[in-house]
């Protein structure tokens, strides 16, 4: 899944960050039991392993523990190799077209108790019994960012080594420009490296970052600069990645290629083995947990809003009741048809919640606090809007806007069959990238050996704002391709419009066709237009049914706390 960008509701970040992206630490929560020495061929008990179901921005969540259960949803092949082998997605090389496209659901039993290497080996088991996976280590030349020393000397004090190793993000005050801030304590320059690549560096880096400063210890340090859609709002104030490490840091992080240690993937098959015989025996469904109290109040107005879930509790504040039924469902919360029957109150009223879970729910043998993995959150919160908001309501088909994509001149450049196929944020292998010169073209796709219709379906999370359901391919192209696509975040089009906008001097009518929005006079270029000038394809609008929730009752006051 791309990250919506570091939105201003911060609850809309915890629900759909990475799990890889989740703390603001560098570097993973410390495991007490990660050092302890792994069991001789530990195996699951037993492992429920099955295709993903669709979603449309899909991440992987996990893998984590949620007391026996090992659980890990929407992961590519990659990701898993990557868990397994202890590496960086981007070090998993070779292998079919679809590492990187195909996902995969698993929940497997072991005992609560069971270390992080031991749940390594366990999923590399896993991985050679179920898919028939088949590595081994090399050497490949491969692009990464390198941390550097810059022409002088590090601008960042030595630690004293006292307290935890961690970095904190700095909450951003209203108002203020677009801006990610951590201060580090006690940080090793791997740790900063972790750190840049669990944030992508705010959507500059696509590559791997590696430590070749050659610095020893730790240090203290602030870094603070503008993510890299958000450089237009920021204006003067504007900083890169690479600007933010050179000044604050003395840090440089030049884009090199070089022979680098990867893990070559021989063979492996794209659909699992069946489960064996008693699976379902041995790993029932677990009753769902709750919350055993839950305190909803109106929104203070002029106090931040925010929402943060961990350690057992939810706490959420100044969130309207569309922002919290979009995230149980996981509904996009940017496409205002996608509820139905809602009242007029349903994005005006703001509330809080703050809930606990219940102490024996996803608790394990070790006592650690109670767990809720993605999917647990969105049905606890459905109970809770059904309980409190007496809430009732269900998914069906109705008539909605869509689109269909359609060749005009197709400017495609036919891709290699044994490329992985993926789209990522960032220039394509040229180098270019338009978002430097022109801050305003904040979105820069490149995606290789995707075809047509996989394109599609990638449309609803690479646009998101012009795009809320699949796009059917109308093209007749067949085969896959390379392309690299840059346009502008819908709300840097004129009038922050969702969804496109026939011109001025346009004879078609935009419930037929997707004409470009507004032109604006900063250079603003809309997903529709880049689409046509860049690649040759044309986005038109239809009706047909698409999926929306219906509103069947919902009470505007909550029951008492």
């Amino acid at each position: 899944m791309l990250i919506r960008g570091l939105a201003a509701v911060s609850v809309l970040i915890l629900f759909h960050m990475p799990s890889s992206a989740q703390s603001a630490s560098s570097s993973p929560p410390s495991d007490p039991q990660a050092s302890s020495a792994p069991s001789p061929d530990p195996r699951f008990q037993a492992a429920d392993v099955h295709a993903s179901p669709f979603i449309p921005e899909p991440w992987m969540d996990g893998p984590h523990l949620e007391g026996d259960r090992y659980v890990v949803y929407q992961a590519t092949m990659t990701g898993l190799i990557a868990n397994a082998y202890s590496l960086d997605s981007a070090n998993v090389q070779g292998g079919p077209s679809w590492l990187d496209f195909n996902r995969f659901d698993i929940v497997a039993k072991t005992a609560s108790t069971t270390t992080s290497a031991d749940q390594k080996l366990m999923l590399k088991a896993l991985l050679s019994q179920r898919f028939h996976l088949v590595v081994h280590e090399g050497t490949a030349p491969m692009p990464a960012y390198v941390l550097k020393l810059g022409k002088d000397k590090p601008k960042m004090k030595p630690s004293d080594g006292a307290g935890e190793s961690n970095c904190d993000f700095k909450q951003q005050a209203p108002g203020q420009p677009p801006q990610i801030a951590f201060t580090c304590h006690n940080q090793t320059m791997e740790q900063l490296a972790q750190l840049l690549r669990n944030t992508h560096g705010g959507g500059y880096l696509d590559k791997t970052v590696v430590d070749e400063t050659g610095l020893k210890g730790s240090f203290d340090f602030d870094l603070a600069w503008t993510p890299s859609g958000g450089r237009d709002r920021a204006g003067a104030a504007s900083i890169s990645i690479f600007d933010a490490l050179d000044t604050q840091l003395g840090l440089k992080l030049p884009l090199e290629t070089a022979p680098r240690p990867v893990l070559m993937v021989d063979s492996v098959d794209e659909t699992p083995s069946t489960n064996p015989p008693g699976t379902e025996t041995t790993l029932p469904p677990l009753p769902l947990p709750d919350f055993e109290v839950a305190v909803v109040t109106p929104y203070k107005p002029d106090t931040p809003r925010r929402g943060s879930i961990g350690n057992g509790r939810l706490d959420i504040h100044g969130m309207t009741l569309r922002i919290l039924i979009t995230l149980a469902w996981d509904l996009n919360e940017s496409n205002k048809d996608v509820i139905a029957n809602e009242p007029p109150w349903l994005d005006k009223d703001r509330w809080d919640i703050v809930a606990k879970m219940s102490s024996d729910a996803a608790a394990d043998a070790a006592n650690k606090p109670p767990q809720a993995d993605y999917q647990q959150i969105q049905h606890m919160l459905r109970a809770l809007l059904t309980e409190r908001f007496k809430l009732q309501a269900h998914m069906e088909d109705r008539p909605g806007t869509a689109y269909k994509l359609v060749a005009v001149s197709p400017k495609l450049t036919p891709a290699d069959p044994n490329s992985r196929t993926r789209c990522t944020e960032g220039p394509g292998p040229d180098g270019k990238d338009p978002r430097m010169a022109n801050a305003i073209l904040n979105r820069l796709m490149h995606c290789q050996n995707m075809t047509m219709a996989q394109l599609g379906v990638q449309l609803q999370s690479i646009a998101d704002g012009y795009i809320y359901n699949t796009v059917l391919d109308k093209t007749g192209l067949k085969g896959s391709y390379d392309f690299t696509l840059s346009f502008s975040s819908v709300n840097n089009m004129p009038g922050n419009v969702n969804g496109p906008q026939p011109t001025a001097t346009s004879a078609q009518s935009s419930s037929t066709s997707a004409e470009s929005l507004a032109p604006d006079p900063n250079g603003a270029v809309s997903l529709f237009d880049a689409l046509r000038r860049e690649l040759g394809l044309k986005l038109e609008q239809e009706k047909r049914p698409v999926p929306v929730l219906v509103i069947d009752h919902i009470e505007e006051t909550p029951t008492p706390n």
